[in-house]
């Protein structure tokens, strides 16, 4: 278990980083999971491409103009921000970091480096100013410029991030409204940032990547199918860090000893502690146990539970494979995300009945927030699904098959 990459690197290399402990194991596999997803989704977008799905657009732009007094100001801004909190933290992380003391302590402090801030300012506006010079022209002129549908892959992650992250955030507050009530009692950054629900994510983020697509014409439901076998795979890179990292999505407790017919996998893909999780929840480590206690961290789960983050990565990756697989089979645009749709309800519902999760009652029946709209997804698409396949002509002599 490792809280951040500063553990990974002293454990498994014996390196020593303090800086690194700025880098949360959860947040390295968020990163990841939206690099991962690009570098698939531009595969599909160049495909989709080049037979003749999506087509290149064409944006007028004025050039040759020099840099902005905002954007100078902006990336100057940007510098200050950059060097006064995170460079000063990087520099100074083998002292500021020393015993228990926790990077999000000094994160969100008002503690920092002005003149490393104004150092900082100084070269990124600077730099923005002679970028700006250098390619300015006697007089700007109006050019167009050819975009290809694959260049969007960026813009398209960046409407999904934002759009996600305020998403999973809201879902968590009305999930948990405590914690709501609990921020405006105490503000802080941290508070605001801790705790995220991935379908607040998804729905909120999907929400986002549809009115980007609209915006540059881009069909929704091509751009949907192009993103479906990502979005799975994300998903699962996402629970690895969470796995890793021990931010609470865990499984119900589970003492019993692990079924012969498994017995061929590791002791901890039945059962697992969690130890020095993120979240500080169990007891602490004892001399006594088997593990080492991190400073600032050392809880462990006593029982250790089902670990469903993991579950969920070895699952996600069977279905990415599946869709990968269907991507060039089915050839009415929407039905690859129809089918998404419902593998992600399916997986999402039968796996809460093992996680640990707060629930509420709905016309008389039990459930959580995550079963609620997975049945929601898996009904959506299988509508979708249903109404797609109806829409497609036959053939004279035969049925049309996708």
């Amino acid at each position: 278990m490792y809280p951040n990459l500063y553990f990974v690197f002293q454990d498994l290399m014996g390196l020593d980083f303090p800086f690194l402990k700025l880098v949360n194991s959860f947040g390295f596999f968020v990163a990841l999971a939206f690099l991962i997803g690009g570098y698939f989704i531009r595969l599909e977008f160049i495909r989709l491409t080049n037979s003749g799905v999506f087509h290149p657009n064409t944006i007028e732009s004025l050039a040759g103009q020099p840099a902005s007094a905002m954007q100078i100001t902006s990336q100057a801004l940007i510098g200050y921000l950059f060097g006064w909190k995170f460079l000063y933290l990087a520099i100074n992380a083998s002292t500021l970091f020393d015993g228990g003391s926790l990077p999000q302590a000094h994160l969100f402090s008002s503690e920092g480096s002005i003149p490393l801030g104004i150092l900082l300012a100084v070269a990124l506006g600077g730099w923005c100013y002679y970028e700006g010079r250098k390619n300015a022209l006697p007089e700007p002129k109006m050019t167009s410029t050819e975009v290809a549908p694959s260049e969007h892959v960026g813009g398209i992650l960046t409407v999904a991030a934002i759009g996600g992250i305020l998403g999973a955030k809201l879902f968590h507050l009305i999930e948990y409204p405590e914690q709501f009530i609990a921020f405006f009692k105490n503000p802080s950054l941290n508070a605001f940032l801790g705790g995220l629900t991935i379908y607040g994510g998804l729905i909120v983020g999907g929400i986002s990547v549809y009115l980007y697509a609209r915006h540059f014409k881009l069909k929704f439901l091509n751009v949907a199918d192009a993103t479906s076998p990502s979005l799975m795979l994300g998903y699962g890179i996402g629970r690895l860090g969470c796995q890793i990292s021990g931010d609470g999505d865990w499984g119900i407790p589970n003492p019993s000893p692990q079924p012969t017919w498994i017995s061929w996998l590791p002791d901890w893909t039945w059962s697992y502690h969690f130890p020095n999780n993120v979240n500080g929840v169990g007891r602490y480590i004892s001399e006594s146990d088997s593990w080492t206690a991190y400073p600032g961290y050392g809880t462990v789960l006593d029982p250790g539970v089902f670990p469903t983050s993991f579950y969920e990565t070895a699952i996600s990756t069977l279905l990415f494979i599946g869709l990968w697989f269907l991507r060039t089979r089915l050839k009415t645009a929407g039905l690859l995300f129809a089918i998404y749709l419902m593998m992600n309800g399916t997986e999402r519902f039968f796996i809460e009945k093992i996680r640990v999760n707060t629930t509420f009652d709905l016309m008389g029946i039990t459930m959580t927030q995550a079963e609620l709209i997975s049945t929601a997804l898996f009904l959506g698409g299988a509508i979708l699904f249903y109404i797609l396949n109806s829409r497609r002509v036959p053939t004279k002599n035969k049925k049309l098959t996708v």
